[in-house]
């Protein structure tokens, strides 16, 4: 009798660096832990492989100079920045290489928090205030009036001082807090829209209410260029920070890595078995506590197999439970609840049966559980196998 579903390892892999085979080493690495630990590979199974991975092995990175230098083509005169995250591995690089480009710099961020939910100032004391964060516009005057002492609680920074620091003597600042984009173009008409997940909303706002030259982060670092990296779909979105002087970009041409994958694992189970593979990064997952929202990457998974197409489609065991099969008892009502399982739509939209399940993407909810298990620090499990995840109540 089966008695577990969803099974997730974290499988352990060399240290990658640009150049490597990193198809040849995922499946290497999978294969020396089905040997160790006693099991094997199954039909269904899901392999994601962390984005850091794959663009490391690719070599995608820019520096501080190549950012700053494509900054002065595109932007002839001072340049204002629109709702960047607050971030140290992030925008902190890219307002780097924007103030290496000499221009002077018109800075405006949200309030109270940023698009990933990271506080800029203290909640409780701006509900004190007169101050109405949906109209208002301040300035750097205002926010140490009322807020200079804030410090991040997880990170123990206090961004505006932080980013003045950054910027240094490369170039003028000045900074102002609006979550309206428009107010920007009372600085400068001339726009970089920093925000992720809002970006395309942003840059036709400014568009529209008069912005001259308005780019994303997704247009800088976009196109191939001498030996830098770059990534056709996302430019700097998605980039961290590697060293003082470099960024990691987000893993470019993804597709054919993970159809690589997939071919070599299905040699390596030499069984007639569908796997699937995926490479992930941010989870996308708010937490109701702290109010982050995780995902700082553009999307959660730039290539996937074609297998973790769309989302699952399932019906609600507690709903039937309660409602349809509620006078049955014991192995009366299992069996009867497999039968249900096993007799479902194949597509459930609009079914009361599956009301309440979670209508998100397959590779959002894969990747936000690889995310989980592998964690962003000294794990070292940037594989992860899932096992399972596809199978039912009804599967024996």
């Amino acid at each position: 009798m089966r008695t577990i579903g969803t099974q997730v390892r974290g499988i352990r892999a060399p240290i990658i660096k640009e150049g490597d085979d990193l198809a040849d080493i995922v499946v290497s690495s999978i294969k020396s832990s089905l040997e160790n630990e006693n099991y094997e590979l199954k039909d269904g199974d899901v392999v994601a492989v962390t984005e850091s991975l794959v663009a490391r092995a690719q070599g995608n990175y820019v520096s501080v100079d190549d950012i700053a230098k494509e900054i002065k083509e595109k932007y002839p005169n001072d340049i204002a920045i629109v709702f960047p995250i607050l971030s140290r591995n992030r925008f902190s690089m890219i307002l780097k290489s924007i103030a290496r480009s000499g221009r002077k710099i018109y800075l405006q961020l949200k309030y109270p928090r940023d698009e990933a939910g990271n506080t800029l100032m203290d909640p409780e004391k701006l509900r004190k205030t007169d101050i109405n964060p949906y109209t208002d516009i301040l300035t750097e005057e205002d926010y140490y009036k009322y807020f200079g002492d804030y410090k991040h609680p997880f990170t123990g920074i206090n961004y505006v001082d932080y980013y003045k620091e950054i910027v240094g003597e490369e170039c003028e600042l000045e900074i102002i807090f609006s979550n309206k984009a428009e107010s920007i173009l009372d600085y400068s008409k001339d726009v970089l829209a920093a925000d992720i997940h809002t970006r395309s909303v942003t840059k036709e706002r400014i568009k529209k209410a008069g912005g001259n030259i308005v780019y994303g982060l997704d247009d800088i670092c976009s196109k191939k260029e001498n030996n830098r990296g770059y990534n056709s779909d996302y430019g700097l979105l998605g980039s961290n920070k590697a060293s003082d002087e470099l960024l990691k970009l987000f893993p470019r041409d993804g597709q054919s890595f993970v159809d690589e994958v997939q071919k070599k694992l299905k040699d390596l189970s030499n069984k007639d078995i569908d796997i699937e593979v995926m490479i992930y990064g941010d989870g996308a997952f708010k937490d109701p506590v702290g109010k982050i929202w995780e995902l700082a990457d553009p999307v959660v998974s730039p290539a996937y197999t074609s297998g973790l197409e769309g989302t699952p489609n399932e019906v609600k065991i507690k709903y039937l439970a309660d409602n349809d099969l509620d006078e049955l008892q014991g192995e009366e009502l299992t069996e009867a609840m497999k039968d249900e399982v096993r007799k479902k739509e194949k597509d459930l939209i609009g079914d009361i049966k599956a009301q309440g399940t979670t209508p998100r993407q397959l590779t959002d909810l894969l990747g936000s559980l690889s995310d989980l298990v592998s964690g962003s620090g000294d794990k070292g499990t940037p594989i992860i196998l899932i096992q399972g995840y596809f199978d039912n109540f009804a599967t024996e």
